[in-house]
């Protein structure tokens, strides 16, 4: 481990370099250089038998050889890596800055194209063309591609997306997913909004918000926890398909599977039902995989995970009963249940009792794709009773991995029984008026169509299709504990 002692010692050796820098008369930190071609382009083109082929290209310095009159150089930048031949009969005048070259600097290098003795494209730079562009003062990873501790690459993501080409090309991937997504509702005509992402009311999801005051309006605010009831809003306006690409914030706990804040897609069809949304989350899905996936089998931990569609639909009751063998009519037997797995059922309604059987021993058994439907009514506020049988909500769940994916309804439209759900759900609090958001009630009021809505958890989508079994590994920056906290004894 490096003592803090190294550390300043390292950053005084490099800080030398910039006074001699400066002596040259080279700014250590550079000035805009351009055009510039990314290197796996530079590479892609290069013709052996062509001769007079130039490339101008910039990066990062991962690897650093000096032979003497010769010197070779692996030059990282967004699309990969390229080498970097510099010779002392060549660029002459800018030996002395060559000399100066550290592991780290940012650099860009103009010259001609070649092969060197064992095949390697390389750039040899042509007299004056070594441009100085950024110094390196801190000391990088001891391997250009090692970056190893876990905790430091999280809280150094600067240096993590270089110092690992795996880690850039994850997060290039899970832009390019996005824009897959974004694609495929264009194309089905569903227009991209903005709603609040700081509401008055803390709506459209169970969970503990954000708190945040504005000073102006003398009025707290809550970050939102879901954008779900200003999306319903503009289906009463009249935008019958409408999906949002949001950031929600969640004032709850750290896990693989969760952070504080996180991105979903919600999406809203007039004159659908949640049979349609199953339909689009599937297709949807299904589109990411065809356009980022090498096959449909994709690895996730310990599982392959088969994701050729058809995707398994079946209804909640079914899976309890399969996998903790009680009914869900017999209360008496679920809760039996629930305190042989140590759960403190007491105090829990009937309903949330069964729901937590239900993730117990249900959820981490859903490992390929599988639609759970048909919810107990009473765990959905927001969602359209079954025709066929009222105990049970027009609702489905997505698994994969044993982690909940996608959320779907069909709609509650019904402004009276909505307004009967708030208050069932905002029983107990002292001041119930409060908390209800009226004006969604309002709206309703003015008629919104039949529709079905969805929201898809992105990072969580991206770990599947990616591989990354932690969530910290799809967000660029995670939240996490300060390096100083006290850890639990």
């Amino acid at each position: 481990m490096t003592s803090q002692t190294d550390t300043d010692k390292f950053e005084q050796q490099r800080q030398e370099k910039i006074e001699k820098l400066e002596a040259l008369g080279i700014d250590p930190y550079g000035s805009r250089y351009e055009p510039v071609e990314p290197a796996e382009s530079i590479k892609a083109r290069f013709q052996d038998e062509q001769e007079g082929q130039q490339a101008r290209c910039a990066g990062r310095i991962v690897l650093f050889r000096d032979i003497g009159k010769l010197i070779f150089i692996t030059l990282r930048d967004r699309s990969g890596t390229i080498q970097v031949g510099l010779s002392k009969s060549i660029v002459k005048d800018q030996w002395p800055l060559a000399k100066l070259l550290d592991l780290g600097d940012i650099i860009g290098a103009a010259g001609q194209l070649g092969r060197t003795r064992t095949g390697e494209i390389t750039v040899w730079v042509e007299e004056n063309g070594l441009t100085f562009l950024s110094k390196c003062l801190s000391q990088p990873p001891e391997k250009f591609h090692g970056l190893a501790d876990i905790d430091q690459r999280y809280r150094q993501r600067y240096v993590d997306l270089w110092a690992n080409p795996e880690v850039m090309e994850r997060f290039k991937k899970r832009s390019a997913i996005i824009a897959t997504i974004r694609q495929f509702l264009e194309a089905r005509g569903f227009l991209e909004v903005e709603t609040p992402m700081m509401q008055a009311i803390a709506g459209g999801a169970a969970a503990k918000p954000f708190i945040t005051h504005h000073n102006s309006l003398d009025l707290d605010l809550y970050l939102r926890i879901s954008p779900e009831l200003f999306l319903k809003r503009l289906l009463v306006g009249g935008l019958e398909r409408v999906f949002e690409i949001n950031r929600s914030f969640r004032n709850e706990g750290l896990s693989r599977r969760h952070n504080p804040e996180f991105t979903m897609i919600e999406v809203y069809q007039a004159y659908g039902d949640y049979n349609v949304m199953m339909d689009l989350t599937e297709e949807l899905i299904g589109s990411c995989v065809a356009a980022h996936c090498t096959d449909a089998t994709v690895k996730f931990g310990d599982f392959d995970i088969n994701l050729t569609r058809p995707w398994r639909r079946v209804r909640y009751a079914d899976l309890l009963k399969e996998h903790s063998g009680c009914d869900i009519d017999d209360i008496d037997a679920v809760r039996h249940k629930a305190r042989a797995l140590e759960l403190n059922e007491s105090a829990m309604d009937d309903a949330v009792v069964v729901n937590e059987v239900f993730e117990a021993t249900v959820e981490d058994a859903l490992i390929d794709p599988t639609f759970v439907l048909d919810y107990p009514a009473v765990l959905c506020p927001l969602t359209k009773r079954s025709k066929t049988d009222p105990r049970y909500a027009e609702r489905f769940e997505l698994f994969i991995a044993g982690m909940e994916l996608a959320n779907a309804y069909t709609e509650l439209n019904d402004p009276a029984r909505q307004y009967e759900n708030f208050l069932v759900q905002l029983k107990g609090q002292e001041d119930t008026m409060a908390t209800m958001d009226t004006d969604f009630i309002k709206a309703l009021k003015y008629g919104m169509p039949p529709a079905g809505g969805l929201g898809i958890g992105i990072d969580r989508l991206v770990m599947i299709l990616t591989g990354a079994t932690t969530i910290r590994d799809v967000i660029l920056f995670p939240h996490l504990k300060p390096v100083d906290a006290p850890t639990a004894g």
